[in-house]
């Protein structure tokens, strides 16, 4: 079947198609310039639940939730946005979550009187028994100094994997922890283009619409001599597997440097003890 290029609709994705990784680059900026929010309350469910909670796949749900929330702002009032499960109203779900709060020992929320439907604090929260929170003012994570000028990223620096920079460093499979830990870290989340370089090299197995993150190689080691680390039995810096990505991708991790300097920080709040 023949496509004519004068069809509106395939003429308008074709744009969308050129202006798509330019559209994804600043997308993922917004991410990061409000992702401190996400970890601190990703790290804060997890103290609070237990160790089995994953902060890092918390921090893709909510994130990829975002994206299904902003779908909102271009709705024509035809199709039908799915709602996510805890907002999806009812009695029913509202007597479990009471009961659920009641056996953990915590309060149950009263109801709001006069709130628009879906802006209720009850649907802000991800998972039943945290209780409501205060914002509080924390130090802003620096970006400043050596370990952030993009001219150290030159087509001789070696980089790591966040999931074996995470191994090495002795916290096993508990994604996500190192970034949360050490928020001062360089990091770059790799785009379609460099998953498959890293796939096709070997460096890692294709893992489809997963995050990827890229470490320096050198502030790992940092962090391996620090005092945090270096007498730690479970260090295993051969698991970092450290490699040369290829030119274009380096330029690209410099160029995501200098925004993220130039971006400054979000304050952080004290999380909600655990939403």
């Amino acid at each position: 079947m023949s496509t004519s290029f004068t069809d509106p609709a395939v003429s308008m994705d074709l744009l969308r198609a050129v202006l798509q990784p330019s559209i994804n680059e600043e997308i993922q900026g917004v991410f990061n310039k409000y992702m401190k929010f996400f970890q601190k309350a990703a790290i804060n469910v997890r103290d609070n639940v237990g160790e089995e909670v994953d902060p890092e796949q918390l921090i893709q749900e909510t994130c990829r939730s975002c994206l299904e929330q902003a779908k909102l702002l271009f709705s024509d009032g035809k199709k039908v946005v799915p709602r996510l499960p805890h907002e999806q109203a009812g009695p029913k779900r509202g007597r479990q979550m009471d009961e659920e709060l009641s056996r953990r020992g915590s309060p149950v929320p009263k109801k709001r009187k006069g709130r628009p439907p879906g802006q209720s604090l009850s649907n802000d929260r991800g998972i039943s028994g945290m209780a409501a929170w205060k914002l509080k003012v924390s130090e802003p994570v620096r970006r400043d100094g050596p370990k952030w000028d993009p001219s150290r990223l030159t087509e001789t620096t070696t980089f790591v994997l966040g999931s074996r920079a995470n191994k090495a460093l002795g916290m096993g499979g508990t994604r996500g922890r190192l970034y949360i830990k050490h928020p001062h870290l360089f990091k770059y989340a790799a785009d379609p283009q460099d998953k498959q370089w890293l796939t096709e090299q070997h460096h890692m197995r294709a893992i489809g619409g997963k995050m990827a993150y890229l470490l320096v190689e050198e502030d790992i080691r940092d962090l391996a001599a620090s005092d945090d680390y270096r007498d730690s039995v479970d260090l295993r810096l051969e698991e970092l597997k450290p490699f040369i990505p290829p030119a274009w991708m380096t330029e690209k991790m410099q160029k995501h440097m200098e925004t993220l300097r130039r971006g400054g920080d979000v304050m952080v709040p004290e999380g909600p003890p655990e939403p």
